[in-house]
C-alpha cells in the first residue's frame, strides 16, 4: 500500500513536468542503492542512499567540482533552500569526484553547504557510472575558485530527485537542457513539495 501510495504521488507531482531526455538513468526507473564516504559540516561520515529514503525523499546531485563557479551557486542555493526540503520531508545529497579533504572544506564553508546537507566522495566514478552518467578526464591545469588545482574527473551536473521505494521521479541534466545550478535546486524543491502534499483518495 505505501508503495502504491507513493507511485500516485509521483505520476501526480510530475503529470505537469517535461522531463529531459539524455544518457542516465530515467523517470521510473528504480535507483542504484549506494553507500559512501561523505562530509557533513566539515566531518567525515558515512552515507547510506537507503537509510536515507527511510526518512523520505533524497535528492542526489551530481556536480563536477567543489570550489568552481557552477557548483559554489548550486551548494549556497541547496543551502539556503534546506529548510524548505525538510519541511518537505527530502534530504540532499551532492556528489563529486572529489576526496575527503576538499569536500570537509567545501561541506564546513558557510559560503557554500553552509554545514546543512552531506556531499560524498565518488573518486573511481563507480556511483555516477551506477546511474548511467559519463565520466570525463580531469582537464590538465584546471584550477577551483581558490586558485588551487583540480586533480579529479568530472560528471555533468546531473539531479535525481529519488522517493522512498527508491524511484525516480525525475531527472535534470544542464548538459541536455541547458539548465542552471539554480534551476537544479528550485526545480527539485517544486517537486519535493508536491509531493509532500495529501493526495485525494
Amino acid at each position: 500500500m505505501k508503495k502504491l501510495l507513493w507511485g500516485f504521488l509521483v505520476t501526480a507531482a510530475i503529470a505537469a513536468m517535461a522531463l529531459p531526455s539524455f544518457a542516465a538513468l530515467k523517470q521510473g526507473q528504480t535507483a542504484p542503492a549506494f553507500d559512501a564516504k561523505a562530509s557533513l559540516d566539515g566531518k567525515e561520515i558515512d552515507f547510506s542512499l537507503k537509510e536515507a529514503l527511510k526518512k523520505g525523499p533524497v535528492v542526489v546531485y551530481f556536480y563536477p567540482s567543489a570550489f568552481t563557479g557552477g557548483c559554489n551557486i548550486e551548494a549556497h542555493t541547496f543551502a539556503v533552500n534546506h529548510d524548505k526540503f525538510e519541511k518537505a520531508g527530502a534530504s540532499i545529497i551532492g556528489i563529486s569526484h572529489d576526496n575527503i579533504a576538499r569536500l570537509n572544506a567545501f561541506s564546513a564553508d558557510p559560503e557554500y553547504c553552509a554545514g546543512k546537507f552531506a556531499v560524498a566522495s565518488d573518486p573511481d566514478g563507480a556511483i555516477a557510472k551506477s546511474y548511467d552518467l559519463k565520466v570525463y578526464d580531469k582537464k590538465p591545469e584546471a584550477k577551483d575558485t581558490r586558485g588551487e588545482l583540480i586533480d579529479h574527473a568530472f560528471t555533468e551536473r546531473t539531479t535525481f530527485v529519488i522517493t522512498p521505494d527508491r524511484k525516480i521521479a525525475a531527472v535534470f541534466s544542464s548538459a541536455d537542457d541547458k539548465i542552471s545550478p539554480t534551476d537544479h535546486v528550485t526545480k527539485s524543491l517544486t517537486l519535493v513539495e508536491q509531493l509532500s502534499k495529501p493526495q485525494p483518495l
